[in-house]
């Protein structure tokens, strides 16, 4: 039975991506590498925990000798790697961290992939990475795979570091790997630090909703359901060396976003038109931030024949959906009572 390693699990998108492949893939051993820090939730995959082709690993990638001797015990058919830290706001806070995980951690997979594969014949380290490495771009123009690197946060400069070490490897040992760079995530199980879900959850509560500057920062959002089947396609697809770049589509500036989910949120909860808008409140804009990104896809799309399945407008009725109907885990997650819990569960 093949063995495929994902890291970062049971974390936002790792667990959309575990879930479709163990169920897509029963005949593929899916072990599921997760340190269960604040970000990662072992309820995101309650349903598929017991499934035979199944198996969850508490460990983290910054630990060189754990990955060492999981190496050892196991033989990997492939390895993708979303284990990170993700958030820019905490990057700038502490960026020490953001460099042992997003640049240590992966060195640790990839000398543990060169040093375990005697061929490298049927194998495969798949690294995915965000369109933050490219830098802010004006109000034209996409990014592409040949846009030059230029990160602009802690954040987006650990995760350029660990894709250029990626590509190091390529050239240097001939490791087969590929690389994706995504636009922003979002749907069910975002652990609600992130715009969206931190707005759904204040408006669910009749909270203010922060929003930076003037709201005029543009991203380009990803249904993270279309996201897993990207990575799907390129991990059994893509080319050996090759960049992939994943968007949705879907430009909006974060104003226009808010008052959208704002009108979606007062149909949802029966408010009357206008009541979510009034929670609005503009804080101080975030150090260097970007102005906007946006992704061109037309590469996956034209190769791999991937395409978002979702509107914006559509995913994120889904979305709120998602949430309105998840009470329970949206308390445990904001409550931090469930990061104790596993943690003690899971004691080494």
């Amino acid at each position: 039975m093949k063995k495929i390693l994902i890291t970062g699990g049971v974390g936002f998108i790792g667990s959309h991506v575990v879930r479709l492949f163990v169920n897509k893939y029963p005949d593929v051993q899916i072990m599921n590498l997760d340190a269960l820090t604040y970000a990662g939730n072992l309820e995101n995959l309650r349903d598929i925990e017991n499934a035979a082709n199944y198996t969850f690993i508490k460990g983290d990638i910054t630990d060189q000798d754990f990955i060492e001797r999981l190496f050892a015990t196991h033989d990997f058919s492939g390895v993708i790697h979303l284990a990170a830290e993700s958030h820019v706001d905490r990057s700038i806070e502490d960026p020490l961290l953001f460099i042992r995980t997003n640049i240590i951690g992966t060195m640790n997979l990839l000398n543990a992939c060169r040093n375990s594969w005697k061929s490298f014949e049927g194998k495969r380290f798949y690294h995915i990475s965000t369109d933050e490495v490219y830098g802010s771009l004006g109000d034209e123009g996409l990014f592409t795979e040949a846009t030059p690197y230029d990160p602009k946060s802690p954040y987006s400069a650990s995760k350029a570091s660990s894709d250029h070490l990626v590509r190091a490897y390529r050239n240097t040992y001939k490791l087969p790997v590929v690389i994706s760079n995504c636009s922003n995530n979002y749907g069910p199980n975002q652990f609600p630090e992130k715009l969206i879900p931190l707005s759904i959850n204040n408006l669910k509560h009749s909270k203010q909703i922060p929003v930076y500057g003037k709201g005029e920062n543009i991203r380009d959002w990803l249904y993270v359901e279309d996201h897993a089947d990207a990575i799907d396609r390129v991990y059994h697809q893509g080319a050996d060396g090759e960049t992939y770049n994943i968007g949705g589509n879907n430009e909006w500036k974060n104003i226009d976003l808010i008052r959208l989910l704002c009108k979606i949120m007062d149909k949802k909860l029966d408010r009357k038109p206008g009541t979510s808008a009034g929670l609005i409140t503009f804080v101080k804009d975030r150090a260097g931030h970007d102005l906007r990104y946006a992704i061109d896809s037309s590469k996956i799309s034209r190769e791999l024949g991937w395409q978002p399945s979702l509107t914006f407008e559509e995913g994120l009725e889904k979305t709120v959906d998602w949430y309105l109907e998840n009470n329970k885990w949206l308390h445990n997650v904001t409550s931090g009572a469930y990061v104790e819990y596993y943690r003690k569960m899971y004691k080494e």
